[in-house]
């Protein structure tokens, strides 16, 4: 038992370390083979953020523990804006672009409603059952083409305002080692993590969901946290909101649309509820831009989304 708890804490130090690796590894390997760097920070940058929370997601579908899979998603969307841009801002205020502010959180909110009508089948049907279907991931996986579309627009049409990545150039050896052992460690860590979850849920009495909304879904936002805080303390803050709106898209289109490709994801009414303040914590970020200092999240704003998600925790635990 105790040891399951040290590899369920483990685990999310082998996502981090793993993603890392992978990130590295394979933007060398891509640099060696003449792929541009904006290229690689739209695609295996990107990517290798989210894989931390895929991972999990992938080795929860396929054991079955739905409520882990989806808890992490809403979870790390909720940590992603209240949390992770509310200790950004926090640090320094967030001028943010009127592109982001029309587009690209408008997006997260569209895909957190589809989220909701996807999973309120009970609801909308009648139906005694809620589920996200292997339809409703092809219709996700789907968006998510579109929105690598939109992105790589973007880059073409503001190529001067793009993020530079400028990977090592490693040896192919080397390059090829990094991404076996990233690939390895998220294997790893994923499998510790998911075992873990089920385990403490078991041990303490409450849901699945309560551990995937909270502590999973924390602990694979690490990376956006590590990136966001960093980047709002250097005041580079188009990584810092780019970083955290883009994942929000990411963990709803991307993987939870393969999650349900993999194995329907039954949507049990509870979780209903934390969709509806994933909706509310997206509608916020929206609404906070027009008060005050226009399209400026201010360090005030930033605290109330600290606040906010203490009181979601706090809501969480003692809903159990």
């Amino acid at each position: 038992m105790i040891f399951t708890y040290i590899l369920f804490f483990v685990g999310f130090v082998a996502l981090i370390k793993g993603a890392g690796l992978l990130v590295d590894g394979a933007s060398s390997l891509a640099k060696r083979l003449g792929v541009s760097t904006l290229v690689i920070g739209l695609t295996v940058v990107a990517f290798g953020t989210s894989a931390p929370e895929l991972i999990v997601n992938i080795f929860a579908s396929i054991n079955g523990n739905t409520d882990i899979a989806i808890g992490n998603i809403l979870g790390s969307n909720i940590a992603n804006i209240l949390l992770i841009l509310g200790i950004s801002a926090a640090i320094y205020p967030l001028a943010i672009k009127k592109g982001t502010v029309w587009k690209e959180i408008p997006l997260a909110f569209l895909a957190v409603i589809a989220l909701a009508f996807m999973a309120n089948d009970a609801f909308i049907d009648n139906s005694s059952f809620s589920a996200l279907t292997r339809i409703d991931g092809f219709v996700l996986l789907s968006f998510f083409v579109i929105f690598l579309y939109y992105v790589f627009g973007i880059s073409k049409a503001e190529p001067a305002n793009a993020v530079e990545i400028k990977p090592h150039t490693r040896s192919l050896l080397l390059s090829f080692l990094m991404i076996g052992g990233g690939l390895a460690a998220l294997a790893l860590g994923g499998k510790w993590i998911v075992d873990g979850a089920v385990v403490i849920a078991a041990s303490f009495g409450v849901s699945e969901a309560l551990i995937g909304l909270t502590i999973v879904a924390v602990g694979t936002s690490l990376p956006e946290l590590a990136t966001s805080a960093v980047a709002a303390y250097k005041k580079d803050v188009d990584i810092a909101v780019g970083n955290i709106v883009g994942s929000s898209i990411f963990n709803i289109f991307w993987i939870l649309g393969l999650s349900a490709m993999i194995r329907p994801l039954p949507f049990s009414q509870t979780l209903m509820n934390d969709v509806v303040i994933a909706i509310t914590a997206t509608f916020l970020l929206f609404a906070f831009l027009f008060i005050g200092k226009r399209h400026i999240l201010e360090r005030w704003q930033g605290i109330c989304f600290i606040a906010l998600y203490i009181a979601y925790v706090a809501y969480v635990i003692i809903r159990g």
